[in-house]
């Protein structure tokens, strides 16, 4: 297999695993516990080697993953005194705990020179250098076998717990009811982030897992709101990006990982400008849609307080209710298109579906019953034109 396909299978395969935790910490809101958990593990990293002498050794892994529990607990346990949020107590613990890994280095591994490219950016392209050998053959780059097998472990606990996780990150309450202990479930899901997080540090650096964890997962939480459909999305994001990310480094001949980390940022800016419901064009379109359905009811509500010819005649209206006259005259034809209203020698009177319409849209205000303002305006085809 040549350098180039390994190195596009590690950072698919990766990109793929970060992506599914990944959704789970946006969804309950704990993005930035990534970013924490990937510099945090930094102790948990150097006391393994300190103890094994072996940067290959998987307790490096697991003590790096008992590493990034302790920063989650102690997040949690600063933010439930109430005297500062959860954004300012990671912003608390992981430089502290990151600290500590560096003077663990400094007195430790003073002649260990911390490459930039490759604690932060990462490098893959040094990956295929570093390979498995088994019984004299040589089976591939370690990094792909290590990120492969997390993956797999990643997916069979989410098929075995998927109802827990799902349960859990949308109503804890219920979770305790079903008897699914919501405290298990988080520290399961960050324990799997922080062994994920462990095992892609070496080979894309601490930046790129956490634009590979966050990024996918936003874009496709503007998307859908289907916990399956935003898993595979993300997915989808995270391996895409990954493999044209390298194709774009290649073309400028840059960092991979930092090219990757662009192909995401461009992505998520793109489903963010133009998401269908979510995206930032359709939010203003919304908006603009609202403000002209509360003009309308305004209108319309006036007309139901006035029975004078003078209070109804279109000039009046536009000097009563402050208008300019761009503003009233399209009011005026959406209630002409929608049939609320008619216009006769300028007098502007309501239909009987008007009133209708209106006399609803004043109980609804009054007694704030159940029924939504958007279930009254499919009843009327209301500003469907």
């Amino acid at each position: 297999m040549s350098p180039s396909i390994e190195i596009q299978l590690i950072a698919a395969i990766t990109a793929a695993a970060c992506a599914i935790p990944g959704v789970f910490l946006v969804l309950r809101k704990m993005a930035l516990i990534s970013d924490a958990i990937s510099h945090s593990i930094l102790p948990g990293i150097v006391i393994g080697f300190m103890i094994t002498q072996d940067l290959a050794s998987p307790w490096l892994i697991l003590l790096a993953a008992v590493s990034g529990i302790i920063t989650v607990v102690l997040v949690e346990l600063i933010q439930k005194t109430g005297l500062v949020k959860e954004d300012t107590a990671i912003g608390l613990v992981f430089p502290a705990l990151f600290s500590v890994g560096v003077l663990l280095i400094a007195q430790n591994a003073n002649d260990v020179h911390l490459d930039v490219d490759a604690v932060l950016l990462g490098e893959l392209a040094f990956a295929p250098f570093d390979r498995l050998i088994v019984g004299g053959i040589d089976v591939g780059p370690k990094s792909l076998w290590t990120i492969t097998a997390i993956l797999s472990f990643t997916i069979i606990l989410l098929i075995a717990f998927y109802k827990e996780l799902k349960v859990s990150t949308f109503d804890i309450g219920l979770s305790s009811a079903l008897g699914f202990s919501p405290v298990i479930m988080h520290y399961g899901l960050m324990s799997v982030a922080s062994v994920t997080t462990v095992a892609a540090f070496d080979a894309v650096g601490a930046i790129l897992v956490v634009a590979l964890i966050i990024t996918p997962a936003a874009a496709a939480y503007l998307l859908t709101t289907d916990l399956k459909k935003m898993l595979a999305l993300s997915v989808l994001f995270g391996t895409s990006s990954a493999i044209g990310g390298y194709w774009f480094a290649r073309a400028i001949d840059a960092s991979i990982a930092g090219s990757i980390t662009t192909v995401l940022g461009l992505l998520f800016l793109i489903i963010y400008l133009f998401a269908p419901s979510k995206g930032l064009i359709a939010v203003l379109l919304k908006q603009s849609s609202q403000r002209i359905e509360v003009s309308l009811l305004t209108f319309l509500l006036h007309l139901n307080n006035h029975d004078s010819l003078e209070e109804r005649s279109v000039a009046h209206l536009q000097e009563h209710i402050n208008w300019q006259r761009v503003k009233a005259k399209s009011v005026l034809d959406l209630a002409l298109k929608n049939n609320m209203i008619v216009i006769d020698n300028k007098v502007v009177s309501l239909t009987q579906k008007g009133l209708d319409f209106t006399e609803k849209a004043i109980e609804y205000i009054i007694t704030n019953k159940d029924e939504k303002i958007e279930d009254m305006k499919d009843d009327f085809f209301l500003f469907r034109g």
